[in-house]
């Protein structure tokens, strides 16, 4: 019992360490590189097979001090391998330039490897001696790794990650303490107090410099600090962001994104807000005053105010306050501000309320805690005005750092929804950087097209209008046809600012590209492409991807194109290198570093002269058995977070909810197993108990794919608490049947080949690297409904390659 307990904790450490790396990354990088990094280290797990099975007879002839010391050396270098991880020069950025970030990117999962590695020994350590208990050791491991992901959720809410790392060090050797308790360890009494010991001074060591997070040189945040006498003035920490409050005494801020160049007078004093270490907004001094606040007016996303009178507004994202400060500034006679992180509105609202004016308690305003589209699914009533100011930095949109960014904010569906929200003759309006090429642009303007397509509207070209400055571009959709007096205003708007105009109903090219000059008018040509005949073959032609994104496949950040990555090297020099989506590209070099790096640790044991090494017929059904079940978990897994996301309203939520109850689910699944195998031996009838388990999860996971849509509509307006229980319901009976197949196959193991195990579980942890890279070039191509199919099939092919093995 105390040795499953350990299992436990040291299961909850690894997925809690696991999860804290994603948003420790998030901070110091962005976070999709954290994906990667994550998916290499568990080659721990695989590499942890290999280990096992080359020194399976000294490893079992030792288990007490091989167990003890693999949980202490998990405590130690997790702590350990983060910091020297850090002390690498590795910026992903500098891979345009510097091929040495290659060699830096592997040494780095390398590091982070080891710490899963020790885990991966004290579990495969325990399956392969106690052979008796493996269900009961894998759903130890389950169902800890569950209460990890949820327990750091809320952990992440209460401290800083640099602490929360500390803990998690601290949890190892707790679990060290815990299993020197069970009696088949033989340790002296003194052991375990020792142990419990030393896991509290790690929990309560102070920081060190040593700890603190370097984030990169590219970061926003980063380069605001260098600036003489620039403070940070408060930082808060929650698993949705790290907000950073900074003051610049020296070169005071001056953001303003899509500000007119033709605007000479002063910007009001700012502070700057920093999430994640980037993404800049800023929090404007108000005093009551709107003398010093004139800039709002020249600001591209000013435009919908001079097409509309006293509107009824809803700014999506209260970021630092501007949108809200410029929908008062032009006398919106309400305000609905939806924003998803508690921490900014109480930033904004409350500690830096003097500062700027108290915008938030305004009586126009009402600010509403809830994301963009859950908060319109329970709202009946309709508004003059939908904004989405810009949410992301220019730095990062243009170095192709999104690409691997989920986002259900541009969808098509999520663009049915705004517009299907607006009154009569309302106005949706979304601001995105500008880049030459267009990418996000065209892909948007194209969304928009299909989206009032889809609403059964005859004539779109009339309803659209694009406007960009030097650096932004903002698309209109307007809920009825741009009147005359509408273009008019428009025309006006732009002339006076010196904004081009890119498209609107019965725009000539002569009015095109007059102010800010391009090479081409590239906008309106692309957008008179996207409305005519031949707008499939446009977007077929085109450099970029400008297929659009859907709730299927949100990645509307994707812009790469093979077939034109030779004609992008080649400019390299001439500073063709930031066309590239870097982002992507460094997502296939991992999954093929995965590859032949797993085959490696796969291949090893097989190559290597030893007795009982997995060798034929048997060894290949064997591995193809639990590499298949790797695959099948995650793919459902991971394909489930995504679909979750929408619904629970942001990733953490998503990633909180779903991998904790899978895990937890599939605990109790694994934990059933031998007395479903009992259940299943009276049922009569042809199939074995791993058949019958494997097709009800298909059945369950096909039925998933039609339902969840139309049951998330359905159920989207209901509060956050309801929505985790809706998920919990949901989860619980595909998650339950999902834990039974890997024990089963363990038991067969057992039965046959007990010297396999290590092996079989190395192989099911290398299909774990491979599958969250892997399920992401899916879903990006093919979408998370290919994903669950896939999934399906690859349980079919387990199936399939265990039965009759004996």
């Amino acid at each position: 019992m105390a040795l499953r307990l350990a299992i436990s904790l040291l299961s909850a450490a690894a997925i809690a360490y696991q999860i804290l790396l994603i948003r420790l990354f998030s901070i110091i990088q962005w976070h999709h590189y954290a994906y990667m990094v994550i998916s290499l280290a568990l080659l721990g797990y695989g590499a942890s097979g290999t280990f096992l099975s080359l020194f399976r007879r000294p490893l079992q002839d030792r288990f007490p001090a091989a167990f003890l010391w693999n949980a202490v050396l998990f405590s130690i270098l997790s702590i350990l391998c983060f910091a020297a991880a850090q002390a690498l020069p590795f910026n992903p950025l500098e891979t345009i330039w510097d091929h040495r970030q290659l060699y830096y990117l592997a040494l780095l999962y390398l590091l982070l490897a080891v710490p899963f590695f020790c885990v991966a020994n004290c579990i495969g350590l325990v399956l392969t001696r106690f052979t008796k208990e493996i269900h009961r050791t894998y759903r130890a491991d389950l169902v800890g790794a569950g209460c990890g992901a949820a327990a750091l959720a809320g952990a992440l809410f209460l401290l800083p990650p640099s602490r929360c790392l500390f803990a998690i060090g601290a949890l190892g050797l707790l679990a060290a303490a815990i299993a020197s308790l069970d009696r088949r360890l033989r340790q002296p009494r003194w052991t375990p107090t020792l142990l419990a010991a030393a896991a509290l001074a790690l929990a309560l060591i102070p920081s060190n410099p040593w700890s603190n997070l370097r984030l990169s040189e590219y970061k926003g945040l980063n380069q605001a600090l260098r600036v003489p006498e620039t403070e940070i003035l408060r930082q808060r920490s929650s698993p949705l962001g790290l907000l950073t409050v900074v003051r610049s005494a020296r070169i005071p801020f001056r953001h303003a994104p899509g500000l007119s160049l033709n605007f000479t007078e002063e910007l009001p004093d700012q502070l700057g807000l920093f999430t994640d270490g980037d993404g800049l907004t800023v929090i404007n001094r108000f005093t009551g005053s709107w003398e010093h606040l004139a800039y709002l007016d020249y600001l591209l996303s000013a435009l919908p105010y001079h097409l509309l009178e006293t509107p009824r507004v809803v700014v999506v994202g209260a970021g630092g306050g501007t949108e809200v400060l410029s929908a008062l500034y032009h006398g919106s006679s309400r305000i609905d501000v939806v924003e998803f992180n508690p921490q900014m509105i109480d930033l904004v609202g409350r500690e830096f309320g003097g500062f700027s004016g108290g915008i938030l308690s305004h009586p126009a305003v009402e600010v509403h805690l809830a994301e963009a589209r859950g908060f319109l699914a329970a709202e009946s009533r309709r508004f003059d005005l939908i904004q989405i100011a810009l949410v992301d930095s220019l730095a990062a949109s243009a170095a192709g750092v999104h690409a691997l960014s989920e986002s259900y904010l541009y969808t098509v569906e999520a663009l049915e929804s705004y517009i299907g929200h607006l009154a009569d003759n309302g106005l949706l309006a979304i601001t995105r950087w500008l880049k030459v090429p267009p990418r996000d642009s065209l892909k948007l303007f194209l969304t928009a097209i299909e989206a009032l397509e889809r609403m059964g509207v005859s004539e779109p070209e009339r309803r659209l209008a694009l406007v960009r400055s030097w650096s932004s571009v903002a698309l209109l959709v307007k809920n009825s046809a741009f009147s005359d007096g509408d273009i008019l205003r428009l025309q006006e708007f732009c002339r006076e600012r010196s904004f081009d105009l890119a498209y609107y109903p019965g725009m000539t090219t002569a009015e095109a590209n007059r102010y800010n000059l391009l090479e081409e008018p590239y906008l309106f040509a692309g957008a008179r492409a996207l409305l005519g005949g031949a707008r499939d073959a446009y977007v077929a032609g085109y450099k970029f991807n400008l297929e659009i994104a859907t709730d299927d496949r949100p990645y509307f950040f994707h812009f790469f194109k093979w077939r034109v990555l030779p004609e992008f090297l080649s400019l390299r020099e001439r500073g063709g290198a930031g066309l590239i989506e870097w982002g992507y590209l460094l997502l296939v070099a991992t999954l093929l570093q995965a590859v032949l790096a797993g085959l490696v640790l796969i291949v090893l044991p097989i190559l290597i002269p030893q007795r009982g090494a997995p060798r034929g017929s048997l060894a290949a059904r064997i591995g193809l058995y639990f590499f298949a079940l790797g695959l099948a978990f995650i793919f459902i897994e991971i394909a489930f977070m995504q679909r979750f996301t929408l619904f629970l309203g942001h990733p953490l939520y998503a990633v909180a909810v779903v991998l904790a109850s899978f895990l937890f689910f599939a605990g109790l699944g694994s934990g059933s197993a031998a007395a479903w195998h009992k259940l299943q031996g009276r049922w009569s009838g042809r199939g074995s108990t791993i058949d019958r388990t494997i097709l009800g999860i298909g059945a369950l996971a096909l039925l998933y794919i039609g339902a969840l849509p139309t049951l998330f509509e359905h159920w989207m307006d209901w509060n956050s608490s309801a929505k985790v229980l809706i998920s919990l319901l949901l989860i619980a009976p595909i998650a339950f049947l999902m834990g039974m197949p890997f024990p089963f196959g363990l038991k067969q193991v057992a039965a046959v080949r007990p010297e396999w195990i290590p092996w079989a579980w190395g192989v099911n942890g290398w299909a774990s690297v491979l599958s969250p890279v892997l399920a992401t070039l899916i879903a990006i191509h093919f979408g998370f409904t290919a994903v669950v199919g896939l999934a399906v099939g690859f349980y079919l092919v387990a199936a399939l390659a265990i039965r009759d093995v004996r």
